[in-house]
């Protein structure tokens, strides 16, 4: 398995292995560095190399309880929960 992808090997039909947002660095850095536009390169981190951390750590029924009732469109709202699930998140608090 590969859990990363330079933006070179990206395009928007990967969106379902890195996301939109990363699919669509991915389509500009391949479409406009061609033409002469210059974009930094990068990488995306894979769907897989996500579920590779999260299902062996067990933390997956955490997050979703961490999760539940989550307005998105309340800005505020996503900052409270998204600090619940990483002070819940025992991977996140290794790293720190």
């Amino acid at each position: 398995m590969r859990y990363i992808r330079w933006f070179e090997e990206i395009g928007i039909e990967d969106v379902p292995l890195v996301g939109g947002k990363n699919a669509s660095l991915g389509e500009m850095y391949r479409d406009l560095t061609t033409q002469g536009v210059k974009i930094p390169d990068g990488f995306a981190v894979t769907a897989e190399a996500y579920w590779h951390v999260v299902n062996p750590a067990g933390i997956l029924d955490e997050l979703k309880e961490s999760m539940a009732g989550l307005d998105k469109t309340n800005v505020t709202d996503l900052s409270i929960q998204g600090k619940k699930a990483r002070d819940h998140d025992p991977v996140l608090q290794a790293d720190r």
